[in-house]
């Protein structure tokens, strides 16, 4: 619901600010950055551009407009002491530009822009500042990144290289990363991947496995995959959209699955050649699994999860953190559809599919039908529905009154024979020629 109050205009909530703090850990640092960024906006207008990485003139400049600023200041942003090592480091970062940044800002403009158009849910109220400086070097930090070492390069990597310096990003286009899933995190990951520089040198290489195939279902959340791939393997379309990204990735599809079954695929000299795993798993099992054989390589893991509107992320380093098989996730109450459709793999998963089938067949579209025979309002309703609904309902209703309408017990008995071949032999045999015993993997 909309606030009674109302949010105060710009001119007076940068005076009075009101902060969302998303880390109770730095709750001073808002009001500081508050500051900070002004003192950027004006430095900017002054010289018509912003302070070079790790230039300590432009630095103290900043902090000196910093200072006149908050004099000036009458509300509640007014600090009492500036915190200078932090507003420094503001100004050494300002021409910084990380891709996987920008992505969790652009998820939170998004949220923003739902609950707008929505009108549900509360707004961020009214201010926020993020900050992840822990990503840092924390030890000899002045040692490591100099000016010279984080000055542009004239390349597709200046603004990484003006935060973490040239150092890392050589040593990140040298690694090699297994990425096993290629769904909707899956397609983060490697886009992060992709616009990051990862596995770009000579040595470094993205192996990436998944064994299912793209849905319809899939499109509205994994964003490398557009409407003429579905049926391809997600593995090998995800490898070559981020390719076009940046040509230099070195990336290898696979399309297996990970387990005691692909031992002689991803062994010992597999493991021992790899900097690090990513997770991109839907289910609890197998992500066990490459959490144990992490361990026993001791290789870091990037472990990750989403379950509807619920996401978990856990950094292992082997012997040094909690590995992900420590404590347990809550049991899935819901079954993935890829694992329904093409992988079921336990007796539960064969009973949802056939629940799933039955309200699909005789069911959902026996009640819109009498919907929109008994309801004057169903349509009304019907195009209210959000995206591709409305021309699902309508569809749906249409072939059962008219196109695929029985009219004899001849054509009952002819739609349940086409229906069985097609459920029980023609799709089996499908999924039997995209995932033959020998298949070979494609590489790009």
């Amino acid at each position: 619901m909309p606030k009674k109050i109302g949010f105060k205009p710009m001119r007076e909530s940068i005076q009075d600010p009101e902060f969302l703090i998303t880390d109770f850990a730095k709750f001073d640092r808002p009001s500081q950055l508050h500051l900070g960024f002004q003192a950027l906006h004006a430095f900017q207008k002054k010289h018509g551009r912003l302070p070079k990485p790790r230039n300590e003139a432009d630095a103290i400049e900043v902090l000196a407009i910093t200072k006149d600023i908050n004099q000036h200041l009458n509300g509640s942003a007014k600090q009492e002491e500036l915190k200078e090592d932090l507003l420094k480091k503001l100004s050494f970062q300002a021409l910084g530009n990380l891709a996987p940044m920008n992505a969790f800002i652009g998820g939170l403009a998004a949220q923003e822009a739902m609950k707008a158009l929505s009108g549900k849910f509360m707004p961020v109220m009214q201010w926020l500042y993020f900050d992840a400086l822990e990503c840092l070097p924390e030890e000899k930090e002045d040692a490591i990144l100099t000016e010279e070492n984080c000055s542009p390069k004239n390349c597709r990597y200046d603004g990484q290289i003006a935060v973490f310096g040239s150092g890392l990003q050589e040593k990140l286009g040298k690694q090699r990363y297994f990425l096993v899933g290629a769904g909707a995190i899956g397609c983060e990951l490697l886009k992060n991947f992709a616009m990051i520089g990862l596995g770009t040198k000579e040595g470094g290489e993205i192996t990436v496995t998944d064994m299912d195939t793209i849905e319809k279902s899939n499109l509205n959340r994994q964003f490398l995959f557009r409407t003429w791939d579905v049926t391809k393997m997600k593995s090998e379309t995800a490898a070559q959209a981020v390719k076009q990204m940046n040509p230099d990735l070195h990336v290898t599809a696979h399309q297996n699955r990970v387990g005691p079954d692909t031992e002689k695929v991803y062994d010992d000299d597999f493991f021992e050649s790899l900097d690090g795993v990513a997770n991109a798993l839907d289910n609890v099992d197998a992500r066990m699994y490459m959490d144990r054989r992490c361990v026993y390589y001791r290789k870091p893991l990037l472990e990750s999860g989403t379950l509807g509107t619920k996401g978990n992320v856990q950094v292992v380093i082997p012997f040094i953190t909690e590995s992900y098989s420590s404590s347990q996730d809550p049991p899935e109450k819901s079954i993935p559809i890829c694992t329904l459709k093409n992988f079921p793999n336990a007796i539960e998963h064969t009973l949802q599919w056939a629940r799933d089938e039955f309200e699909g067949l005789f069911k959902q579209p026996g009640d819109n039908v009498n919907q929109y025979l008994t309801d004057p309002k169903f349509m009304e309703r019907t195009l209210k529905l959000p995206g591709s609904q409305p021309l699902e309902v309508i569809e749906a209703v249409y072939k059962s009154l008219v196109t695929d309408r029985p009219k004899t017990w001849t054509d009952c008995v002819s739609w349940a024979f086409h229906h069985w071949h097609t459920q029980y032999s023609n799709n089996i045999r499908q999924l039997l020629h995209n995932f033959p015993p020998d298949q070979v993997c494609g590489a790009f």
